[in-house]
C-alpha cells in the first residue's frame, strides 16, 4: 500500500485526475441500474414513457395533499416503513390526465368514474391524479373516503336551515381543515371572495366581499355553521370557476356512498338517518352536476362503499343506481385493473430494492403472483410476512 501511494505521487496530476475519474466511473457502474423507477416527480410531466414505473412524491406534496388523509392506511403504513413516497404511474391514470390536459375548461365539466374490484388500486390512482391536480395549480374539492361519514358519525344534529335533515357539524369541520390546508397558498394568491351576503343567525352574517379564506376559519371556529358552510363554499367556487378565477378538481373517494343505504346515523328512538337526509350528502351530489365550467370531477365507485349484498357487479351503472346514474350521464368510466404482468415484475423490483422482499427465488414469486392474482392489496398483504 506504502509502496502505491508513492508511485501515485510520481503519477503527473492530469493523469491521476483521469485515473480517478475511471476508478469513480467503475464503481458508479457497478451499481444496478433501478429501471422500475423514474426520476420525473411532476404528474404534469408523466406520459407513456414513465409508464410501470415509480415516481417519487416530494415529502412537501405529502404534507400538503394528504396530512389528514387520503391514502389508505395500509399504503400510508407502507411509506411509513419505507421511508418515501412512491406512486406506480398506470394507465387508467394517464387516461385521466390526458383528458385533463386536452380538456375544453369553457365546456360543463367533464366527469370520470373509477371502477374496478376491491385493491385493485383505485385510490392511489385518486392520490396521483391529487398531485396532478396541486401541480397544475387546481383548486382541491377532495373527499377521501364518504363511507365513514355514514359508519363513524363524530356528532350528529338536526339542521337549523333545512327541516328534516340533519348536520355533521364535526365531521364537516374537519372536511373544511382540510380543504384550507390543501389549498391555502392558491386561495391566497387568486383572493377569492363572496358575491353575495349570507346570514348565519339574527346576530351573524358574513357580507359579500369577504375572502373565501375568512368563510372557511368561521365554519371552522364555529362548527355548527360548517355544513352550511361548506353548501355555501361550493356554490362560491362554482360560481368563481365560471367567471374564469379559478379551476377546480373535484375528487370523492367512493361516491356511490352518497347514494346507498347503509348508515350508522342514528338520532332520537334510535332512528336510522339516511345519507339522502344528511347535508354532506346535498352539497358533494350538487358539486359533481355539470352545471358549472373551468373544472372536472373524478370519483370513484366501490363495492365496500355501501355495503349492499345486491351489488354484486363492479360496474358503475349497478353500483350508482338509477338516480346516481343520471346524475353523471355522460360521464367516462375508467376500467382500474389488477396489476399486469409488467406492473407486477415493476413492484416486485420495488419491494427487493425497500428489502421488503428478500431471497425470493423465481418460482416463490411466480407463486405470489398466482396467489394475488396480480391485485395490488392482495399482493400487499401476502408480502407483509416476508
Amino acid at each position: 500500500m506504502v509502496l502505491f501511494v508513492q508511485l501515485l505521487r510520481r503519477i503527473p496530476c492530469n493523469v491521476a485526475r483521469r485515473f480517478a475519474t475511471v476508478t469513480e466511473t467503475k464503481r458508479v457502474n457497478d451499481e444496478p441500474i433501478q429501471t422500475f423507477r423514474t426520476n420525473e416527480s411532476d404528474p404534469s410531466n408523466h406520459g407513456r414513457e414513465h409508464l410501470n414505473r415509480f415516481y417519487t412524491m416530494p415529502p412537501s406534496v405529502v404534507q400538503t395533499v394528504f396530512l389528514h388523509g387520503g391514502l389508505p392506511k395500509s399504503f400510508h403504513n407502507q411509506t411509513t416503513t419505507f421511508l418515501e413516497t412512491c406512486l406506480l404511474v398506470r394507465e387508467p391514470v394517464l387516461e385521466v390526465i390526458s383528458c385533463l390536459k386536452l380538456t375544453d375548461y369553457s365546456r360543463p365539466v367533464n366527469r370520470y368514474v373509477l371502477y374496478g374490484e376491491n385493491g385493485a388500486g383505485k385510490s392511489l390512482s385518486l392520490a396521483h391524479i391529487l398531485h396532478y391536480g396541486l401541480s397544475s395549480r387546481k383548486i382541491l374539492v377532495h373527499v377521501p373516503w364518504v363511507r365513514d361519514w355514514y359508519k363513524k358519525p363524530k356528532e350528529v344534529a338536526a339542521s337549523t336551515t333545512k327541516e328534516g335533515f340533519y348536520d355533521l357539524p364535526i365531521d364537516a369541520a374537519a372536511w373544511l381543515i382540510r380543504f384550507k390546508h390543501q389549498n391555502l397558498s392558491l386561495l391566497q394568491e387568486l383572493d377569492l371572495r363572496l358575491t353575495k351576503t349570507y346570514e348565519w343567525s339574527v346576530r351573524e352574517h358574513t357580507p359579500s366581499g369577504t375572502p373565501i379564506l375568512e368563510l372557511i376559519d368561521l365554519g371552522i371556529a364555529r362548527i355548527k355553521y360548517a355544513c352550511d358552510i361548506i353548501e355555501v363554499l361550493s356554490d362560491e367556487l362554482k360560481i368563481s370557476s365560471i367567471a374564469g378565477k379559478c379551476k377546480v378538481l373535484v375528487v370523492i373517494d367512493g361516491f356511490n356512498a352518497l347514494l346507498g343505504r347503509d348508515t350508522e346515523i342514528r338520532v332520537e328512538n334510535r332512528r336510522l338517518v339516511y345519507p339522502d337526509k344528511v347535508t354532506l350528502t346535498k352539497t358533494f351530489l350538487n358539486i359533481a352536476k355539470s352545471d358549472w365550467c373551468n373544472g372536472a370531477v373524478v370519483l370513484t365507485v366501490d363495492q365496500i362503499a355501501v355495503q349492499n349484498e345486491a351489488q354484486q357487479s363492479i360496474y358503475p351503472r349497478y353500483l350508482l343506481g338509477k338516480e346516481g346514474f343520471e346524475l353523471l350521464d355522460p360521464f367516462l368510466p375508467v376500467h382500474v385493473q389488477n396489476y399486469t404482468a409488467d406492473e407486477f415484475e415493476a413492484v416486485m423490483e420495488y419491494y427487493k430494492n425497500r428489502k421488503w422482499v428478500s431471497d425470493i427465488t423465481p418460482a416463490g414469486q411466480r407463486e405470489l403472483e398466482l396467489l394475488s392474482n396480480r391485485n395490488p392489496f392482495k399482493l400487499m398483504r401476502l408480502t407483509a410476512a416476508l
